[in-house]
């Protein structure tokens, strides 16, 4: 055993995973499920991981529901299936549990196109700003934010700022381009974006709505502006979900990653649900970062409680400030994901 570990520990180091070959006969669902028991682990699971892992997961959701599961979670182990940053707001949270990522690579677009020493130096001159950062950044430029927002409670979050008060949003401009027009407020912009959202092609998502006329069009507001002038409806993956579920269309076209029409199948079986198609040549859009996390590596992870996420006490202490804020605003407007 102490030379498995050690081997694991190596690959963690090498790969930012455990790269241990699993016995394929195994039936890794079965002991997943006996390690939650055995370790007192909640696996929390983001709507765009593959639907393997969404499967075994306890609670599947979107950034704010995660979070506020994260935050209540009384379990002693949290494995995250998600992306880096989710993990750390998640350790933010529970500094005193365990945490841990399936695999370290799963990263984010997003939260790399705003590195917290840059937009310090962008915060500077605008020093009367309240700083509000999509949770899609990492725990270093949460150590720099106000408040933090999810695509669920964004305009929640905005109105609860005074009228009169400047604002920074980062690091997505799409989604701030969205919430000016939702709020009205003149919001200064971090030139960030998300290349799952960023890709989707006008024309193609076009004729899809000539082929399907009687079709929706929903799109996350992460999409570019052109995009969601399309749509018709714009939401959050969570606020989406339950539109496919209460509306009386019985086709979508879905304008976000993919594997949110898992649980939009398993929701409404009797509907319909096309993936929008990127401008390359695949028919979906899948973020690579998310599909890193498999069901193997998952198992993995629990077995040997690595990868772990670590943060130092400062950042924890510093950066969970604005989740504590946000989730503070979210509860006093009764919003849940």
């Amino acid at each position: 055993m102490t030379q498995v570990m050690d081997k694991a520990k190596k690959n963690l180091i090498t790969n930012g995973y455990l790269d241990i070959e699993v016995d394929p006969t195994l039936d890794l669902v079965a002991e997943i499920q006996k390690l939650k028991k055995e370790k007192n682990a909640i696996i929390l699971a983001h709507y765009y991981q593959e639907s393997e892992i969404q499967d075994v997961a306890d609670y599947i959701g979107d950034s704010l529901g995660l979070s506020q599961k994260a935050e209540s979670t009384d379990a002693d182990m949290i494995v995250f299936a998600g992306v880096h940053f989710m993990a750390e707001t998640a350790k933010m949270l529970n500094p005193n549990k365990k945490v841990v990522l399936p695999d370290l690579k799963a990263g984010c677009s997003l939260a790399d196109s705003c590195p917290a020493p840059i937009f310090a130096k962008f915060k500077e001159k605008y020093p009367d700003h309240v700083v509000v950062s999509y949770i899609n950044c990492t725990a270093e430029l949460k150590t720099l934010t106000d408040i933090c927002c999810t695509s669920s409670n964004a305009e929640v979050v905005i109105d609860s700022i005074p009228k009169d008060k400047g604002i920074i949003f980062a690091p997505d401009k799409n989604l701030g381009a969205y919430l000016i027009k939702k709020t009205g407020r003149d919001m200064v912009l971090w030139d960030g974006a998300c290349m799952v959202h960023e890709i989707f092609s006008n024309e193609k998502i076009t004729k899809l709505k000539v082929r399907y006329p009687d079709a929706k069009f929903i799109a996350h507001p992460e999409c570019e502006e052109h995009i969601l002038a399309m749509a018709d409806f714009i939401g959050s993956t969570s606020q989406m979900l339950k539109f496919t579920q209460q509306d009386e269309a019985c086709t979508f076209i879905v304008g976000t990653e993919a594997g949110i029409i898992h649980q939009m199948e398993i929701a409404s079986p009797d509907k319909t649900f096309i993936p929008a198609p990127p401008e390359n040549n695949c028919a979906c859009n899948e973020c690579p970062f998310m599909r890193l996390n498999t069901l193997e590596k998952l198992y993995l992870s629990m077995k040997y409680e690595l990868p772990e996420i670590l943060l130092e006490n400062w950042v924890i202490e510093k950066g969970r400030k604005c989740i504590d804020t946000m989730l503070e605003i979210s509860a006093k407007a009764g919003f849940k994901a």
